[in-house]
């Protein structure tokens, strides 16, 4: 898909889409509980569709009916020798690794090349040490074996998702267990949120000492009927369109830890802004958008931008190089250099990566532009550019 998108400006209200991340561990927590979960607020995109897919081949019953899904549980029984397609979401293969090895045998998990590539390496190295075996190919991965209760240590500075996955599955096990996640952790807001909605479930884990959980086994999730609140990550696009645009349905007091977009896009708005964006890398992209649109602006914490959907930092720079803004790389630093922006003068690639596309497309408000690839943004709000559009930004849509 292409998308033309003609300078104009933004102006109105919307409502910010569903929390994805919380959306997939509340989805997860009903398929792992006993009986019927009701969880309201689930936007079709691509990750959640993933999660619904694997929730299946857990031998869970999911069932989408608008915007709210019926789950009807596994009361932790996995069915053993499942299939599951990840598509490409990251999320979804971390988190459901774990619950997946509950009742032994083998599970598959099938996902484009580029999630394989992201990887599960930290999962190889601490299951193994548990017994369980690991082969992959080029798009899949296949684990063997029983997860088993015990005591867990991970390393804090790759993607709290494997902590996540280890949360989410011990609590079943019929021993206590330990995850030690080691410093320094970055997404800390992320294991937060699992926390908070692992409880909303029934289920408790103590936090000993600083990022030392210990995880009482033989506990059940219990059904319940929720709602996914708005999601910070997603409207930070919105927000980054100016003052026209007001965002309604986020929660001042989220755990989330992209509720500081709207922060640091003020900080953009003048000249020296150096911001950490190590607890909140999805806001790389727009954030380096911003500054460059404004004052500049220096960013660390910015090393697992290279492995996300794409190198984000290398996208960011291909990109935005074609409105004549600068970006300087270094290993976990990225420097926007202030620079007069102009109309972008080739077409625009959108690396197959969501946030990249959304992120031009903010841009191209200001100046125009045309982004190819455009329909990456179904992996996580297939309703952006009508969103825009109901802004009263125009645009031309090529299929």
């Amino acid at each position: 898909m292409t998308v033309t998108i003609y300078p104009g400006r933004a102006a109105g209200t919307a409502a910010a889409p569903p929390s994805k991340s919380c959306a997939h561990r509340m989805l997860l927590c009903g398929a792992l509980a006993e009986g019927e979960s009701v969880i309201e607020g689930i936007a079709p995109s691509q990750d959640m569709l993933a999660t619904v897919d694997c929730i299946r081949a857990m031998g869970g019953a999911c069932r989408l009916e608008g915007d709210t899904a019926c789950i009807t549980g596994t009361g932790g029984h996995i069915r053993p020798g499942g299939t599951y397609p990840c598509r490409e979401s990251g999320s979804t293969l971390r988190f459901c690794i774990p619950p997946a090895l509950l009742s032994g045998g083998s599970a598959v998990f099938t996902g484009t090349p580029r999630l394989m590539e992201r990887g599960v390496g930290i999962y190889e190295t601490i299951l193994a040490q548990k017994g369980i075996s690991v082969s992959r190919t080029r798009d899949a991965v296949t684990f063997s074996g029983r997860l088993t209760p015990g005591d867990y240590t991970l390393r804090g500075d790759v993607s709290s998702q494997f902590v996540t996955g280890l949360l989410l599955a011990l609590p079943l096990l019929p021993g206590g267990s330990t995850l030690r996640v080691l410093p320094p952790v970055e997404s800390r807001p992320y294991i937060d949120i699992t926390l908070d909605i692992m409880a909303a479930f029934g289920v408790r884990v103590e936090e000993r000492e600083p990022n030392l959980f210990s995880i009482p086994g033989g506990q059940r999730y219990a059904s319940r009927r929720a709602a996914v609140e708005g999601d910070w990550s997603n409207a930070a696009f919105l927000l980054a369109l100016g003052d026209g645009v007001t965002v309604t349905g986020l929660r001042p007091d989220s755990l989330q830890g992209d509720r500081v977009c709207r922060d640091m896009l003020h900080r953009l708005e003048s000249p020296g802004a150096v911001l950490d964006i190590s607890a909140c890398p999805d806001l790389g992209p727009i954030l380096f958008a911003a500054a460059a649109r404004s004052c500049g602006g220096v960013f660390t914490g910015t090393h697992r931008l290279r492995i996300k959907e794409s190198d984000r930092i290398a996208a960011m720079a291909q990109e935005l190089s074609k409105f004549g803004a600068q970006i300087r790389e270094e290993e976990d630093r990225v420097t926007v250099l202030h620079r007069p922006l102009h109309p972008p003068r080739e077409v625009m690639d959108g690396h197959n990566d969501h946030r990249i596309v959304m992120s031009l497309a903010v841009l191209c408000a200001s100046l125009g532009g045309t982004i190819r690839g455009a329909e990456a943004v179904s992996k996580s709000w297939p309703d952006f550019f009508p969103a825009l559009e109901a802004l009263g930004l125009r645009m031309d849509i090529q299929p």
